[in-house]
């Protein structure tokens, strides 16, 4: 049976409007259909009742991964049937895909599109906008989407703290920023126990964390946007860019994450 928690289930239940007793605007027929197509015959092992309780028996029944599968292609379906849908809709269908990459296992590293994603669940509107001008330039502008990796991370922290109740005073430099980010969070290195499993590996790669905020900072200060610069200054090429935007990402979502599950 999957292990999908009772608050997740009341959000795909309101996204697909399950109270009423249907699953989105399916009838029995292609209801059926649909699970078909994921391999699943609905009928003849939960063909009683409602379609809401065939798919509620559905995912007591089944494992994580095929319910993931099958949850996953509901809100692909709700998405083309709804392409106007408000912000909030839009973002209860977002919190449903965050659900479903847990059920189904998916750990890839994080991408700009995953802090985009977070984002939205924050209403970080701009954040989002970050996001959006370094996708759009990483390929034909990359001195853009180098300078805005490092506006991302700033951005990310000043949002945090802000939901925290710490809002940030002044304009402090990204490394004592992140650095009070990480204290709020409690991810100092020195804040991990000292008998902790693998507290040294902890705290190494912490304290790379900071590295990684510092390299963006000297990045963007050689060759992103935000400083004039010598007018033979060579541009860095895509690939480059597109490792600020990784590491940003990276850092972003780890940041975000914690924050949301503290």
């Amino acid at each position: 049976m999957s292990d999908l928690k009772s608050h997740e289930k009341r959000i795909f239940e309101s996204l697909f409007g399950m109270r009423s007793g249907y699953v989105l605007d399916f009838t029995n027929a292609s209801f059926a259909a649909f699970f078909r197509e994921h391999g699943v015959d609905i009928d003849s092992h939960y063909g009683t009742g409602s379609k809401a309780n065939r798919l509620r028996a559905f995912w007591e029944a089944e494992p994580n991964e095929r319910v993931g599968d099958v949850l996953d292609g509901l809100v692909r379906y709700w998405g083309s049937c709804n392409p106007n849908a408000g912000a909030d809709e839009v973002r209860q269908a977002e919190r449903c895909s965050l659900i479903v990459q847990r059920l189904t296992g998916q750990s890839a590293n994080p991408s700009v599109a995953d802090v985009r994603t977070i984002a939205r669940l924050f209403d970080a509107a701009y954040i989002d906008q970050q996001v959006k001008r370094i996708s759009d330039s990483v390929d034909n502008d990359p001195e853009l989407a180098i300078g805005t990796a490092k506006e991302l991370v700033e951005s990310c922290c000043r949002t945090i703290l802000e939901e925290r109740g710490k809002p940030v005073q002044g304009k402090p430099e990204i490394p004592a920023l992140t650095k009070a980010t990480m204290k709020e969070l409690r991810l100092v290195p020195e804040g991990v126990p000292e008998g902790a499993k693998g507290c040294e590996i902890i705290r190494r790669l912490l304290s790379n964390l900071g590295t990684v905020v510092q390299g963006l900072a000297e990045l963007r200060g050689l060759y992103g946007t935000g400083h004039g610069k010598e007018g033979r200054t060579r541009s860095l090429k895509p690939r480059h860019a597109k490792l600020a935007a990784g590491a940003a990402a990276t850092l972003v979502t780890f940041l975000f994450e914690t924050h949301k599950e503290r």
